[in-house]
């Protein structure tokens, strides 16, 4: 999603807790990759990978200038002859420790080898957020948790946009007092889609 898109989605969720709630869980993240260099492990539940958050997160990455932002993506299923990016199985989590971030993606209830392994990379020092259902297990695991439940007014999908938008955003100094390119087109963005001023 480009950066006018969020843009009409931020507006179109202002006055919701959303867009903040975003920038809260957005900042956690990066906090928690940016002093160890990376180290973001991204995984989903067996039915639901997510592909869509690592492809932003990878090109959120490239705007902002944070290499860190780039995930790993690991996946349940692993098939002989995936390219290297896609051949990363649970047992990576198994391996996490401290220094590292596990970023878990959960829309429905994870099944309990997931759940033993974050567990497992929990105790053994990596940090652990998640975007998730507001089960109670995955939110007890968490050291954040973005939760999305039944009935709230976005889906899950709505907020990984939010959040990988705001990830990136203001991520590194500006060298030399200049803004750079995706913030003065995101400031740009905001004043095109900002209602008329009020006249009285």
């Amino acid at each position: 999603m480009d950066a006018v898109r969020v843009a009409l989605l931020r507006e179109v969720l202002a006055g919701t807790q959303w867009p903040a709630a975003a920038r809260r869980f957005a900042g956690t993240l990066r906090s928690s990759v940016a002093p160890h260099g990376g180290g973001l492990l991204l995984v989903g539940t067996e039915v639901y990978e997510p592909w869509h958050l690592a492809a932003h997160l990878v090109g959120e990455s490239a705007w902002s200038g944070l290499p860190e932002l780039t995930p790993t993506l690991v996946r349940h299923r692993v098939e002989p002859g995936d390219p290297a990016h896609l051949a990363v199985g649970l047992g990576r989590i198994e391996a996490a420790g401290r220094g590292e971030t596990l970023l878990v993606v959960v829309p429905e209830r994870p099944g309990e080898g997931l759940l033993e392994r974050v567990h497992d990379a929990r105790r053994a020092g990596a940090t652990v957020l998640s975007l998730d259902n507001g089960d109670p297990e995955v939110r007890g695991l968490a050291h954040e948790a973005l939760s999305v439940a039944d009935g709230d007014d976005v889906d899950l999908d709505t907020v990984q946009h939010l959040v990988s938008a705001a990830a990136g955003e203001n991520g590194a100094p500006v060298p030399r007092g200049r803004r750079r390119f995706r913030d003065r087109l995101s400031r740009l963005a905001d004043q095109l889609t900002a209602p008329p001023p009020a006249r009285w």
